[in-house]
């Protein structure tokens, strides 16, 4: 005997409808989830999962939908929206403003920056952050490489990224996948588009020890700060504040490695990696 579907309601959040008009869409065309299974590589169980709201969609989902249906960017676009609200609500404004910057500058004290961590980086700190919520841990970095789209997209920002040797030297993930996230970053050191420097503990104490910052200039010239600690963050749009925050880090900026000195300097920290 069949069951009765679970009624959907596309209110109750962005994933939520998503799902709700993937099951619209499928029931539309008289396919059941097995069908639908056999147009896109997931499961039907996990397609069932994704129509009741339950999770996230994987990243290549929301294009392979819109080929299916016939969508043009439908589902794409509510992916996105899905995405934005998977961030808590006191990074909301903060993604908003990158979402927005023509220019972002990142100082990273203890960890590479989001916008330039490998999947497997990424999935190693969620992995810590929440132990064992695998669905949790996907989700997040799903919006996190939604976030990166931005840097290889049209109009992305130039982004410039001041990394603390401390950024490079932790093993994040273990040595093989540190070393995989160090070479990505040395393809990125000096791009059109990204520019990294790395200031080594030779330099000593500075002004911005003990977080992460980042700076966003909007397209109407005007910017913003956020500063961040281990579990909260602080969004600065008073013009004073955020003058004082790019004037610290344009003076690290200028007392850090050269690219090509950061680069080199990568190298030697990957060669010194247990084996």
């Amino acid at each position: 005997m069949s069951t009765r579907a679970k009624k959907l309601d596309p209110a109750g959040s962005n994933k939520q409808l998503f799902g709700a008009r993937l099951r619209r869409m499928r029931e539309a065309r008289g396919w059941s989830l097995d069908v639908l299974s056999t147009k896109v590589p997931l499961s039907k169980a996990q397609l069932a999962r994704i129509e009741r709201g339950e999770y996230l969609a994987p990243e290549k989902l929301p294009a392979l939908l819109d080929a299916v249906f016939g969508t043009e960017e439908l589902f794409v676009e509510l992916y996105a929206l899905a995405c934005r609200e998977a961030i808590q609500d006191q990074y909301q404004r903060r993604m908003e403003y990158e979402g927005q910057a023509v220019s972002i500058k990142e100082y990273a004290g203890t960890l590479v920056p989001g916008l330039l961590q490998t999947d497997e980086y990424a999935l190693a700190l969620f992995a810590v952050t929440r132990p064992g919520d695998r669905a949790w841990q996907e989700e997040q970095l799903a919006v996190r490489k939604q976030r990166q789209t931005r840097l290889y997209g049209p109009n992305p920002p130039h982004l410039s990224v001041l990394l603390d040797e401390g950024s490079i030297r932790r093993p994040i993930g273990g040595s093989a996948l540190m070393k995989r996230q160090l070479e990505f970053l040395v393809g990125m050191v000096d791009t059109p588009t990204c520019v990294i420097q790395l200031l080594p503990y030779s330099y000593g104490e500075h002004s911005l020890l003990g977080g992460s910052l980042a700076l966003f200039t909007l397209p109407e010239g005007n910017s913003m700060a956020y500063e961040e600690s281990i579990d909260s963050g602080a969004l600065l749009e008073a013009p004073a504040a955020v003058q004082q925050r790019m004037l610290r880090w344009d003076r690290l900026w200028g007392c850090a490695l050269s690219p090509a000195e950061t680069a080199a300097f990568m190298n030697d920290a990957m060669e010194a990696l247990p084996q």
